[in-house]
């Protein structure tokens, strides 16, 4: 929410700060904020409210844009009085030591991440721009994650077509109808995805 607007949104964005200062502030119990895609967007975090929301929490993930999702580990930030409850109630172990360590790695390793997160990003567009190529692709929503839904014209059959070729994607269709999710992999994956749809057009 600190990311420059273009002014015939700055106003939208007021009144959404509004109305959340609104909500934290009377909502008698705590909130939970996950934040597992923050790499992947310009929006700024929570984090930077804590201190204006004590009932607040903000939970972040090293699964996303670090991949280490094989690691389990994840975030939790807020008020020391709420720390201390989970203290309380958590599990008698902590993270296991090759996890710690694999994060302190990864964590020191900034500019890396950076390097991978904007890969991520500039792929993310490339999927977007072609997938919006395609008759058959309805509505591409807009994404701030690493990956992309899409509306899609018979989508089971275009899942299938896809799985067919060794290309796995995800069916949303039973919680959003005729969805499909693109997760953003490589620039080589993605070009991959897009020359397989392409062919489509000749089922």
């Amino acid at each position: 929410m600190d990311m420059p607007f273009a002014p015939e949104f700055e106003a939208e964005m007021l009144e959404n700060q509004r109305q959340l200062d609104k909500l934290f502030g009377s909502f008698n119990g705590i909130i939970v904020v996950d934040e597992a895609y923050q790499d992947f967007t310009e929006n700024m975090s929570f984090i930077k409210r804590l201190e204006d929301y004590p009932n607040l929490v903000v939970l972040q993930t090293m699964s996303k844009a670090h991949g280490m999702a094989g690691a389990r580990v994840g975030f939790a930030f807020s008020s020391p009085e709420i720390i201390e409850l989970f203290n309380r109630t958590k599990p008698p172990y902590n993270v296991n030591e090759l996890s710690q360590k694999a994060v302190l790695e990864a964590l020191q390793n900034e500019e890396k991440t950076k390097s991978e997160i904007q890969e991520i990003i500039n792929n993310r567009d490339f999927l977007v721009e072609h997938l919006n190529s395609f008759n058959f692709i309805k509505e591409v929503y807009p994404s701030e994650a690493n990956f992309i839904l899409a509306k899609v014209e018979n989508a089971t059959q275009v899942y299938n077509y896809l799985r067919d070729k060794g290309i796995i994607i995800r069916n949303r269709s039973s919680q959003i109808e005729d969805t499909l999710r693109f997760t953003v992999g490589t620039m080589m994956e993605c070009k991959a995805v897009i020359t397989a749809l392409r062919e489509i057009k000749e089922i």
